[in-house]
């Protein structure tokens, strides 16, 4: 191996660590965040509220939006991503309410 293919390796491999690293802190904070929505979805379930919150659903989305502009994440890319999270805890909260 050359030198430059040996120092490219070594960032390489700084690189995927600190992706892993980021993929862990990415799934913990998804599950804490479901523990939340769960809580939520009872709480809704048991004083018969709407599983949906479409006022509170766009409010979060633009709120993403801009989050993910200043952080220099693409946002319809975040806004994907959150569109897929509140499908999730919808779905949650209407097995709560079943």
């Amino acid at each position: 191996m050359t030198d430059t293919t040996q120092k490219a390796a070594e960032v390489l491999a700084h690189h995927r660590a600190s992706i892993d690293r980021l993929d862990a802190i990415l799934v913990y904070t998804l599950g804490e965040r479901f523990a939340h929505t769960q809580a939520v979805g009872k709480l809704k379930a048991e004083h018969d509220l709407p599983a949906s919150d479409p006022n509170r659903e766009a409010a979060q989305i633009a709120r993403l939006e801009d989050l993910a502009q200043r952080a220099d994440l693409d946002p319809e890319f975040a806004k994907k991503f959150l569109n897929f999270i509140i499908a999730e805890v919808i779905q949650h909260h209407k097995k709560h309410q079943s």
